[in-house]
């Protein structure tokens, strides 16, 4: 099925012409990344996750009030299409359903940026979408635009230049702590709804410099070895699903109703 389904999204375009980030990539890419890694220290994660993270939910209100302001929503960190963020999710469900994934895994790709309502809450998208990473430890070379972390104040401080950095070593990823985005907001919001192979591809569905470039192994436990395979086997549904054509949403609406009804209440705590 791997073959096939890599076979289908290449008739669009090709897996290497994706995540290019160069002078072709759209307009404020590199900007975003610029503000998103002079920003993200282990004191403003810490800070964002006291903000945000339950039980200090901010608002109640239905997974579909949520849609609705996503379908407003365009990425700037996305190098590759600047369609809605409702758009993207379900050319990554379509794109799962198609092959005969679980339907909790299907949900999981119509859901896993819902995060980014974050935004709703006039969040700036530097600390909401991109790429994820740790904070405090030495970052990976391999991270997007790494440059940028030269004007990370945490860059001025030793032990968070080193490997393991305040961790130990094979502590488990669920000990680390990540720049604030999205990724880590959604999956404490759903984890009493969703199982938990679904909250691990929502919280490192972003983590690129994990799961496509193998770095950060040396933080990481048995526990996250055993799951690593749902999180890669999720990535080239959310990545290479992408086209520039709308899907048909009044023509999808129903499946995805009855699916969300499945798994969530009414309303929602975020």
């Amino acid at each position: 099925m791997e073959d096939n389904k890599l076979t289908r999204f290449k008739e669009h375009r090709d897996e290497t012409q994706y995540r290019v980030y160069d002078e072709h990539a759209r307009d404020g890419v590199a900007e975003f990344y610029y503000q998103n890694h002079i920003h993200q220290t282990v004191d403003f994660v810490k800070a964002k996750r006291a903000q945000w993270l339950p039980p200090s939910s901010k608002c109640e209100m239905s997974f579909w009030e949520a849609v609705n302001f996503l379908n407003t929503l365009v990425d700037d960190s996305d190098p590759d299409i600047d369609l809605s963020q409702l758009d993207h999710h379900l050319q990554t469900a379509e794109a799962m359903r198609q092959d005969g994934l679980p339907r909790w895994f299907v949900l999981a790709g119509f859901v896993h940026d819902m995060g980014k309502v974050l935004c709703l809450w006039d969040e700036p998208q530097y600390c909401v979408v991109g790429d994820t990473f740790p904070v405090g430890c030495r970052w990976s070379p391999k991270i997007v635009y790494s440059e940028f972390f030269r004007d990370n104040p945490d860059a001025k401080v030793p032990l968070y230049q080193t490997e393991n950095g305040i961790y130990e070593p094979k502590c488990g990823l669920d000990n680390v702590l990540m720049s604030w985005g999205h990724d880590e907001y959604l999956s404490q919001v759903t984890r009493p709804y969703l199982p938990v192979e679904a909250q691990w591809v929502i919280r490192y569905h972003s983590f690129y410099s994990w799961h496509k470039e193998g770095e950060y192994k040396h933080l990481m436990n048995d526990t996250d070895v055993e799951k690593f395979h749902w999180v890669k086997k999720f990535n080239p549904y959310d990545l290479y699903s992408k086209k520039p054509v709308k899907p048909d949403w009044k023509k999808l609406q129903p499946y995805y109703q009855e699916l969300v009804a499945e798994y969530f209440p009414e309303i929602i705590k975020w």
